[in-house]
Order: C-alpha cells, then sequence, then structure tokens
C-alpha cells in the first residue's frame, strides 16, 4: 500500500481511532491500529473487547491500495510530531514508513491474520443531535458511580421513547441521581443522516427499587439499556458539535455513527433504579438562586471543608437570603446571597461541596431552583427556565442526598 494524506487529516483520525485501543493487552495485536486505503479515502479503525472505532478520512491520493496494521499508539505519538502538510505513507515489505518534509519514521508491522473482524453496527434506533446529545451525556455524567465493584452504578442508563421522541439519559453513584432528557427522531421518523447500518445496580441513599426495561428488538421501537459512562463520554465528545448522530442498539451492546466516525461498546449488565418514585417530592420547600453567583459562594466557602465536610446552606424567606457556611470551630467560611424561598419561613440543608460543586456545573440556565424536604433528606436542582417557556417536568434535574448540617 502507499498514499499521500495531509498531516492533520491523519494525525486527526489516528488520535480518534487510538481512544479505544487498551492501555495494556495480553493481545498484542489489539495494540493495533488498521489502516486501509482504498478508493481515494483512508479507513482509521481500532478495537478492544469493549469498544471498537473507525473513521474514513478523504486522502490526497492512493498510489498502491492496501491494507496495513500497525501499533497504535506508536503511530499517534508519531502523528504528533510530524511536520505540517503532505504525508506520504507506504508499506516496503515488514515496515510502514511515514514521512514528511525531511522526517521519516518507519514502524514495524502485526500480523493482520491475528486481527479480529470490527463488529458491525448494531440496529439503528434513530438519530439525536450531536451537540445536545454530548452536552446531556455531561450533565448527567457526573452523578456516574466510579466503583468498579459495582459495575451497573459506573453506567449511564440511555432510554428511548419511540412514541414521545424523547431520550432519557440517567446516572446515579446513590448519592445523587441526575436525568436529563432531549428530543431525538426514530428510525422512519426522519432520523437523518447516517441511518442505515451495514452488516459486517444497585440501591442507596438515593437510589431506590426499581428496573429498566430490555431494548426492543426492531428499529424505532423503544429501548432501555445501560452505557459505560466513561465510554459514554468520550464518544459523545468526539462525535461533533453539528448534525445528526445516529443511535444503535442491541441486546448487547451500542453503536454511534456520524461525519464518517463509527464507533460501538459493549453494554453494561444491570439496571439502574427508575426515578420516577425518587423524583416525586411532596410539599417542598423551594428555593431560586442565581446560578453564578451561588457557584462561586460554593466554590469560595468550600476551602475551608475539609474532606468531605459539608457546605450548609440556610435559606431565610424573611430576608430573601441564602447563608453559606463550611469548616469548624476557628477555621471557618461563610457568604450570604439573595435567594428566594416558597413554601417555608425558613431551610437549612448541607451537601458534600465536590458532589454540589458538580451538580450546580451542570446547568447553564442564569438562575436554579433548589426543591427541598430538610436536613439529611432529598434535595433537588432544576433550571429555572426561560421565560414563557414551561417545560413539565424540566429536561434536567440532579437530585442530591443533603447531610445533617454540621454544628459550627
Amino acid at each position: 500500500m502507499e498514499f499521500r494524506i495531509e498531516r492533520s487529516a491523519l494525525a486527526e483520525a489516528v488520535a480518534w481511532a487510538a481512544r479505544v485501543l487498551p492501555v495494556r493487552s495480553p493481545v498484542p495485536v489489539l495494540g493495533g491500529l488498521l489502516l486501509d486505503a482504498e478508493g481515494g479515502r483512508l479507513r482509521v479503525s481500532g478495537l478492544d473487547y469493549e469498544a471498537s472505532a473507525r473513521i474514513d478520512v478523504e486522502a490526497a491520493e492512493i498510489l498502491r491500495p492496501g491494507k496495513v496494521l500497525v501499533m497504535g499508539r506508536r503511530l499517534l505519538d508519531i502523528c504528533k510530531v510530524l511536520p505540517e502538510g503532505a504525508v506520504e505513507c507506504a508499506l516496503e515489505g515488514s515496515r510502514f514508513t511515514v514521512s514528511g518534509d525531511g522526517a521519516r519514521f518507519g514502524l514495524s508491522v502485526l500480523p493482520l491474520d491475528d486481527y479480529p473482524a470490527l463488529p458491525s453496527l448494531p440496529r439503528v434506533r434513530g438519530a439525536v443531535e450531536a451537540a445536545e446529545f454530548a452536552a446531556a451525556v455531561a450533565d448527567v455524567a457526573v452523578a456516574a458511580g466510579r466503583d468498579d465493584t459495582l459495575p451497573a452504578l459506573t453506567g449511564i442508563r440511555l432510554g428511548l421513547d419511540a412514541g414521545s421522541g424523547t431520550m432519557t439519559l440517567a446516572a446515579t453513584d446513590r448519592y445523587r441521581f441526575a436525568v436529563r432528557t432531549l428530543p431525538w427522531k426514530a428510525a422512519g421518523a426522519g432520523a437523518g443522516e447516517g441511518a442505515g447500518a451495514d452488516a459486517g445496580a444497585g440501591s442507596g441513599s438515593a437510589a431506590g427499587a426499581g428496573a429498566g426495561s430490555e431494548a426492543g428488538a426492531g428499529s424505532g421501537e423503544s429501548a432501555d439499556v445501560l452505557v459505560s459512562a466513561r465510554r459514554l463520554t468520550e464518544i459523545a465528545r468526539s462525535l461533533g458539535r453539528s448534525g445528526l448522530v445516529s443511535v444503535a442498539l442491541d441486546a448487547g451492546s451500542a453503536g454511534f455513527e456520524h461525519a464518517g466516525m463509527r464507533t460501538t461498546v459493549r453494554l453494561l449488565d444491570g439496571r439502574l433504579p427508575r426515578h420516577e418514585k425518587l423524583f416525586a417530592m411532596e410539599d417542598p420547600a423551594v428555593a431560586v438562586v442565581e446560578r453564578a453567583r451561588l457557584v462561586e459562594a460554593v466554590r469560595r466557602v468550600s476551602v475551608v471543608a475539609d474532606g468531605d465536610g459539608p457546605v450548609q446552606l440556610a435559606f431565610s424567606a424573611a430576608d430573601n437570603s441564602v447563608h453559606l457556611q463550611a469548616g469548624y470551630e476557628d477555621d471557618v467560611a461563610s457568604q450570604r446571597l439573595p435567594a428566594t424561598l416558597e413554601g417555608a419561613r425558613e431551610m437549612t440543608v448541607a451537601f458534600n461541596p465536590a458532589y454540589l460543586a458538580d451538580a450546580l456545573a451542570s446547568f447553564d440556565e442564569p438562575s436554579l431552583r433548589l426543591l427541598m424536604m430538610g436536613a439529611g433528606q432529598r434535595a433537588m436542582i432544576t433550571g429555572e427556565g426561560e421565560p414563557g417557556r414551561d417545560v413539565s417536568p424540566p429536561r434536567h434535574r440532579h437530585l442530591l442526598m443533603s447531610v445533617k448540617p454540621p454544628l459550627l
């Protein structure tokens, strides 16, 4: 094989496909990237046991079509230091060469016969806007668990409702629970680009009982699956910020396709608790606070919160304020902000400062609503919404378990 391509195009394609390569693997060929040059384009593919990635980019010239398997991370390192401009790549015997503007690199090749076939894309269920999908995944991923001994809690629930045209993303680590909804287009209802596939958990403080349904078998049907939060975040970030992303699901994997990029990921076993009953809060105290000022105040007072020492928020209807405090004894910090409290003369709650900061950062509305049941009970954060736009339920909700306020 032999081809010419712009360095930037090669580097971007290699970096995108290399995301799925295992850091360490007992199977050497899984550390490889497959380069396939044919018909005016270069296809770069990579996989491990959990995920696969494939990207097509335009090549300046294909002099000799062919395939080669090379160590992916070494090729990525080479692409980072190549001079700008055209790059010439060729398979010369047992060596793959990369050269440009006087610089030349050689790579040993891996055996093609030992390389597994890439999994095909599952059945396409529909499509979603790339930018909104990336934002929604980021909003809920902060609530996903990090403990691999509870694998289901490290996932994001991806639910598709063909009837309402709604995608639901949810994540919980038992102490917080984030839910985000966004519109999507079911296959057969104008799903748009990439809509044709080719062949080739636990219980705890903030997570009650319940279970989701299995993924359906047909295109356009509703589905409910669990995807690794780390993998889904990585995928959503990498797929671009415009156009439609095709969403494909089957019983064992999820796939996403956009603008020449295609990736699959194995589904997690288990199910997340359902949130509907947990999110139903009867007669809560409701406070409205300016988001930016609250974010800054939490960041400021948290500097004296040792370890997981809580940040206390004391709301007062008498003077329409919230008083933030953190720390113990002589090492304390506080700040008072304007806030509107409804439903109670006063309400005091306290939160893990990191959890509270994560939750606040996942919103972009100017003002936030805090629905509170009391100290040591559930509290929910939602966006205040835009004037004249009533969204019920809110498209983004983040539930936190408050802790007992400290004795300052």
